[in-house]
């Protein structure tokens, strides 16, 4: 029986085919625009009057969409199998599109509400996108000791506030989760003056001096670290990519010299196999 899978150079030329086809700008392009257009129409979907007119198409359109998400990811893992599992970015892919697979029914129905997550996949198809969320993983490290000095700020400044006035002020200082929520609230300076540490200070007129250098050390001091680290990461991430451009430019200047130097020596060799007149 006849195999009808190709097999041997044919089942090389369709993979080269496919290879190219992926590899195209315009294919990843239309892909880009599919996941744009794919968030709208997840959007809509929230609607409840666009549901009552649209709601079939939008969720045969949806069906369509992962449709060709699925048979792009199948084309990827074909093309170079071993080579999409060592990129992150592929992995990024296939995950998002397999939480889509998932039977949204019965106990599994909170699942329908990941579906936007396919919206992400416009990270990994975007190249400045691919940079920032690069940037950010490169200054984790460096962020962890910011973390925990933040941290020991929140714990002391949470233990003393709420010995002094978890008695007077219960629900913002009646426990050290209570207190480290408010103080937090504070860090963010959303109503803080007059929601909390006005009123703290008509009962504490001395509050100011345990609320001021909390919030200059939090929200003006810790916090433009973290920006300071993500900006260092960032910046090193590009000089990173500029420097991996120009090695690659360099070698490939190498090379085209190395080539006219091999030509320049063919042509001299031809001249000199040539008989003198």
């Amino acid at each position: 029986m006849p195999n009808s899978l190709p097999s041997g150079p044919g089942r090389n030329a369709v993979r080269d085919r496919l290879k190219t086809l992926i590899e195209n700008p315009r294919f990843e392009r239309a892909i880009l625009i599919l996941i744009a257009v794919n968030a709208v129409t997840l959007g809509l979907e929230t609607s409840a009057a666009v549901m009552e007119r649209i709601g079939g198409f939008l969720k045969a359109f949806d069906k369509a969409i992962l449709a060709v998400f699925v048979i792009e990811i199948a084309a990827r893992l074909y093309v170079d199998f071993r080579g999409f599992w060592r990129d992150p970015w592929r992995i990024f892919d296939f995950s998002v599109v397999a939480i889509s697979l998932i039977p949204a029914t019965g106990p599994l129905s909170v699942l329908r509400a990941f579906r936007v997550l396919r919206i992400l996949r416009l990270i990994s198809g975007v190249k400045a996108m691919r940079r920032v969320v690069a940037g950010l993983l490169e200054a984790l490290p460096g962020m962890g000791s910011i973390v925990l000095l933040l941290v020991l700020i929140f714990y002391v400044t949470a233990v003393i506030s709420t010995m002094l006035f978890g008695q007077s002020f219960p629900d913002w200082f009646g426990t050290l989760p209570a207190s480290a929520y408010t103080l937090f609230q504070i860090m963010t300076l959303e109503s803080w003056s007059m929601g909390i540490v006005r009123p703290v200070m008509e009962v504490y007129p001395l509050a100011w001096l345990l609320f001021i250098p909390f919030i200059l050390s939090t929200a003006f001091t810790v916090l433009n670290l973290f920006i300071g680290v993500i900006v260092d990461a960032m910046q090193s991430e590009h000089e990173a990519e500029a420097q991996g451009e120009r090695d690659a430019l360099q070698r490939e200047t190498e090379a085209i010299l190395a080539e006219v130097r091999a030509l320049r020596a063919d042509v001299a060799a031809l001249r000199g196999d040539q008989p003198q007149g």
